[in-house]
């Protein structure tokens, strides 16, 4: 089996800073929203508390993920931040639309709002969100849990500019409408980020096949190393961000020593790992087996 792991460690104490930034910010915001009556202010602590408990969550999974396996948990918890995606993008869809059903009511009834506490409060927004952005940018490139983290609090960020403006409007122009159209957009924009990572981390759950990766392809390369027949009875799929798995058959050109399939195997494995970035692979090896040589068998 070969393996080769991610070389960026995700640093777990990011998400902590995150969390205590984020209960400030939303602590402030619920005053501020009371105060002011804008219902877009008390919108963004929502979506700020939310964003508390999935950061929670995320290190949660971060620090599950990191136990060692045994023989009852053979993978350890390795999926724990899969099912912490999971979870946080279902949380920004349910809360876009709870933002939803509170910014109709108001952007038909609008009301009289203290715009200066809007316009300053979603400028310390910005700026707490903008930190914690920037503390989780380069994890999130690397692991989906911290993305989707990230996401949470890219979209605060945005939410709080979106805020600003709609504070800058009712203060200069009078239009207290747009406490709630700035909240409908902030909820739509929950919406699309919430059902991209929800279909991200549901098909890594599913252990569907990676989209980047070509099976029929794999069988066409790995086919051309000398001794190799067809691979077939294959399963391709993520562990987790580090890990991709291959598990398959493969049928063998001549009655060969072990000794002589290890040399194969170490061809396939160095191919998969350098041209596909598989980096887990199992292979079983045949030699004049009779067993379905599908690609893909339905057991």
């Amino acid at each position: 089996m070969g393996h080769e792991h991610s070389h960026h460690k995700v640093q777990g104490k990011n998400l902590i800073y995150s969390i205590l930034l984020n209960l400030l910010i939303t602590a402030a915001q619920i005053v501020g929203g009371i105060a002011s009556g804008s219902l877009a202010l008390l919108s963004d602590a929502l979506h700020n508390f939310s964003d508390v408990l999935s950061l929670g969550f995320s290190l949660v999974a971060h620090k599950l993920s990191r136990k060692k396996a045994t023989e009852d948990q053979t993978f350890g918890y390795k999926r724990a931040e899969l099912i912490a995606a999971f979870v946080n993008a279902s949380t920004l869809i349910i809360v876009a639309f709870v933002l939803i059903y509170g910014a109709t009511d108001r952007f038909f009834h609008p009301k009289p709002i203290e715009s200066n506490l809007v316009i300053w409060l979603s400028l310390l927004g910005i700026v707490v969100n903008g930190g914690s952005v920037l503390l989780l940018q380069k994890d999130a490139k690397h692991n989906i849990n911290m993305k989707s983290a990230y996401f949470h609090l890219l979209t605060d960020m945005m939410a709080s500019v979106a805020v600003l403006l709609g504070g800058l409007l009712m203060k200069y122009f009078g239009w207290f409408w747009v406490d709630g159209v700035m909240t409908i957009l902030i909820a739509l924009y929950l919406i699309v980020v919430g059902i991209d990572l929800l279909k991200t981390s549901t098909k890594m759950l599913m252990l569907f096949t990676p989209d980047e990766i070509d099976i029929k392809e794999i069988v066409a390369e790995v086919q051309k190393i000398p001794g190799s027949g067809k691979l077939h009875h294959i399963h391709v799929w993520h562990l987790n961000d580090d890990e991709l798995h291959l598990e398959a058959h493969l049928d063998c050109s001549q009655d060969i020593k072990l000794s002589e399939f290890n040399e194969i195997s170490y061809k396939i494995e160095q191919l998969l790992l350098e041209k596909f970035h598989i980096n887990h692979i199992n292979i079983q090896p045949e030699y004049k087996k009779e067993d379905p040589k599908d690609i893909i068998v339905q057991d």
